[in-house]
């Protein structure tokens, strides 16, 4: 390893530049089991201390706490010193998962003045809906938001887990930033098509779940969202894990660990995409931060790319009934 700093990445062509990898929020507000706002609320400070500027979140994430845990993280920051990336249409239950998604034009508007209060901000840097409505067509959707652009309310448009026809529709309507997408050494679903059309649109990609929800390099709880996915379920979970013990040998070579390995994979896929990570201890994000100081050679690459390759993982991302969400996937 070199000495490690936050790297700095442009989201498409007509993007933001972000510090790789940004922080995901999605952690911090219970969604792996219980957290400590206070905690909570140092590692975005470690993150923020250490240069980085990109910060996911969602308005549904922890019913707007995590907009709001942001918010006082930040109360004596700079806000332009940080890009917020919000996403935003699910239909919330009390004490159950996300129950379909709105991407109706009132309903972006209305979505966005409540995230607005919540992170005490007068705009958001990136603001995109988190799946697709399929009843409404996603020009509709991207319309909305591109008028919240005009007025000063948002400055860029992501789009989030769709599939390649979407992403075409949606950038001839406005320029579209980045996408928001799976992307892992057990996730690669974004190669066969994704990305090749983000890449002809210049269209950034911000990848999540780079670490499989803690499958690759966690500590082995299956807690939260975790019990629910396929993967981390009986015989799945067994060759997953077996999958992810192949890359103990490359790792210890490079003096880093499984975890930093898999981020600087993602990382190294191309200077178009932004690896996105959910600490929820200071030590993780020094961790994260130290990923960017990973060097992996052509030689390397490829043999992570033999060790797990394309297809290799077992059972699916989500439970089914979040499957059918996934436009991606289609």
């Amino acid at each position: 390893m070199t000495t490690a700093t936050l790297d700095t990445r442009t989201l498409g062509r007509t993007g933001p530049a972000v510090t790789s990898p940004g922080l995901g929020g999605l952690g911090l507000s219970g969604a792996y089991g219980r957290t400590d706002d206070d905690q909570s609320v140092r590692v975005i400070h470690r993150y923020l201390d250490a240069g980085g500027t990109l910060l996911d979140t969602a308005d549904f994430y922890g019913a707007g706490h995590n907009e709001q845990l942001i918010a006082g993280a930040l109360r004596a920051r700079n806000r332009d010193d940080v890009v917020l990336s919000v996403k935003f249409g699910a239909h919330l239950v009390p004490g159950a998962p996300p129950d379909g998604f709105d991407g109706r034009p009132a309903a972006v508007r209305t979505s966005l003045t409540y995230s607005l209060q919540r992170l005490g901000t007068d705009h958001v840097d990136v603001y995109r809906p988190a799946r697709l409505d399929r009843s409404v067509p996603i020009e509709e959707t991207v319309g909305a938001i591109a008028e919240l652009v005009e007025q000063g309310h948002v400055r860029h448009i992501g789009l989030s887990e769709v599939g390649a026809e979407t992403i075409r529709r949606a950038a001839a309507v406005a320029p579209i930033c980045d996408l928001q997408i799976e992307y892992s050494l057990l996730s690669r679903g974004i190669e066969d098509e994704i990305l090749a059309t983000c890449r002809e649109l210049g269209i950034g990609i911000t990848a999540y779940g780079v670490l499989s929800r803690g499958l690759i390099g966690g500590s082995g709880t299956v807690d939260g969202a975790r019990a629910m996915a396929p993967r981390f379920q009986g015989a799945n979970r067994e060759h997953n894990e077996g999958l992810v013990a192949r890359l103990q040998g490359i790792a210890d070579a490079k003096g880093a660990t499984v975890a930093q390995l898999a981020i600087a994979w993602v990382a190294a896929q191309g200077a178009d995409i932004v690896p996105v990570v959910g600490p929820r201890r200071i030590e993780q994000v020094d961790s994260m931060i130290a990923s960017t100081g990973i060097e992996l050679d052509g030689d390397d690459l490829a043999r992570l790319g033999e060790l797990i390759p394309p297809g290799a993982a077992r059972g699916d991302r989500y439970p089914t009934r979040f499957m059918a969400d996934l436009d991606s996937e289609r």
